[in-house]
C-alpha cells in the first residue's frame, strides 16, 4: 500500500502509513515517516480528527492533543500512578 503525503502545520512533508496502526480510545494513530521509503519515523497521525498533534510518554502512551483520543500502554502498573 502507498503512503499517503501530508502537510504538517509547519509545512513539512510527511508520509502517514496507514496499515501501520495503533488503536486509540476514539480512532487509530497511524505512523508518520519522514520520507517515502520509511527511513526516518517522524511521530503519529491522530486518525479520528486527522491531526498531528501527538506526545507519547515515557509508557508508550499516545494522546492526540487535538481531540483526546489516547492509546494507553500495553503494560500498566497501579505504581506508576
Amino acid at each position: 500500500m502507498e503512503l499517503e503525503t501530508h502537510t504538517t502545520p509547519d509545512g513539512d512533508a510527511v508520509f502517514v502509513d496507514r496499515t501501520e496502526a495503533d488503536r486509540g480510545s476514539k480512532g487509530p494513530f497511524f505512523a508518520v515517516y519522514r520520507s517515502e521509503t520509511r527511513g526516518e519515523r517522524w511521530g503519529y497521525f491522530c486518525g479520528n480528527c486527522e491531526g498531528f498533534d501527538t506526545a507519547m510518554d515515557t509508557m508508550a502512551r499516545i494522546e492526540c492533543n487535538d481531540c483526546g483520543n489516547v492509546r494507553k500502554p500495553e503494560e500498566w502498573d497501579a505504581a506508576h500512578e
